[in-house]
């Protein structure tokens, strides 16, 4: 992978050095030729993807509803990589706000990520039973559960002034989770100039995404923390890791391939560009950084052991998602799929539970999402993570 495009250490950049820069060099030739050789465009080059983006360093911070914020993501994009506000979960209003701030944070670069998840199907006896389920917990907890289950945000496929909003707003880049919007959305937002990413799981969500006209794919492997952006959550699911999936689409998609799932260090960016890969996303990296709105509990339970043991579960929110095991996913772990409401729906109960359980002092009934790389995450403002990512993976190469 050439890297030798990256700004010099006067302006930020990775600055290689002579000998690196002619190791990079001779790969970059290598892979060239391996591409010619299978008759595929070099669109995966990194060089293609920072312009596109218009950024300097191919690290870009993974959106995270409830974690991400615009200080975090103009920190990110200040530092040379792509800041993301996840806005999926909120109010077109309150979605307005958080881009208006970031994009007056930065001045810069960003990432705005919409759910496209299938709109939610209400059913009243599955979410009654979900509510009996957990009400001994709830009592146990001084408080009693919600009287019913409500759809607490909705899907862009569906939300016309979400999208209203976003096209006025006009943000550089947008991604999609959950699936894509319509074809109609997608021409409109790429007609405004804006770049398109979707996180996929699985060639065949990726063949469906290109085809779509998504500029750029994000391999979320089955390592990534949070939810898991499947298309369809009821299909069989392969599982595939990070660097398998990633490999796979460089080889066969001509798109730019941004992987995501494990990645903590400038080692494992390295890692998936020489998979392929155009660029990293990383999330549970920047969870303990200072804009994060993780708390303090959550922050507590990534540093301690608890960060080895993740898990992927539905019970939670209704949609698999892997976070750190805790008394809330050890609950669901036995529950049939066809069970547990709709997503959003179930979300509804879970969020519930944890601000009870939050005012008992229990913290062990968080949606503490993380992946499997938790334990190497750092505490440090976002900036100095980003720019200690760059410097590992200078020396990586």
């Amino acid at each position: 992978m050439d890297l030798g495009h990256f700004p010099g250490s006067g302006d930020g950049g990775l600055g290689l050095g002579r000998t690196s820069r002619a190791r990079v060099s001779q790969a970059h030739g290598r892979e060239s030729e391996c591409a010619g050789k299978r008759g595929r465009l070099t669109v995966s080059d990194t060089r293609y993807l920072l312009e596109l983006l218009g950024i300097r360093l191919p690290i870009i911070q993974a959106p995270m509803a409830g974690v991400s914020s615009p200080a975090m993501a103009a920190a990110v994009t200040g530092a040379g990589g792509l800041g993301s506000v996840a806005v999926g979960a909120l109010k077109p209003s309150d979605a307005r706000s958080m881009i208006l701030e970031a994009r007056e944070r930065s001045g810069g670069a960003l990432n705005v990520n919409l759910f496209c998840h299938r709109p939610a199907a209400t059913r009243p006896e599955v979410e009654a039973d979900w509510i009996e389920r957990f009400r001994p917990l709830f009592e146990q907890l001084g408080a009693s559960p919600p009287d019913r289950l409500t759809e607490i945000y909705r899907s862009v496929v569906e939300d016309e002034e979400m999208l209203a909003m976003v096209l006025e707003a006009r943000p550089p880049v947008v991604s999609f989770h959950f699936g894509l919007p319509g074809a109609a959305a997608i021409r409109a937002l790429r007609n405004a100039g804006i770049v398109l990413l979707a996180s996929v799981t699985s060639p065949a969500e990726a063949s469906q995404a290109a085809a779509a006209g998504v500029q750029v794919l994000v391999a979320q492997g089955w390592e990534a923390g949070g939810h898991r952006g499947a298309f369809d959550p009821d299909a069989p699911d392969d599982a595939i890791g990070t660097l398998a999936l990633t490999r796979l689409l460089a080889r066969t998609i001509d798109l730019p391939i941004v992987a995501a799932g494990g990645i903590m260090d400038g080692a494992g960016i390295a890692a998936a560009l020489k998979l392929g890969a155009s660029a990293a996303q990383l999330g549970t990296a920047f969870i303990a950084t200072d804009e994060s709105l993780a708390d303090q509990a959550y922050r507590a339970a990534l540093a301690s052991d608890s960060g080895l043991h993740t898990t992927m579960t539905r019970a939670v929110s209704g949609r698999p998602a892997r976070g750190l095991a805790n008394g809330f996913t050890r609950l669901g772990s036995d529950i049939a799929p066809a069970r547990i409401p709709d997503y959003p729906i179930a979300y509804d109960l879970g969020k519930a539970l944890h601000a009870a359980a939050k005012r008992r002092g229990e913290f062990g009934f968080g949606a503490h999402w993380a992946g499997q790389g938790a334990p190497l995450a750092r505490a440090l403002p976002a900036a100095r993570l980003v720019d200690l990512l760059a410097l590992e993976l200078q020396q990586a190469f």
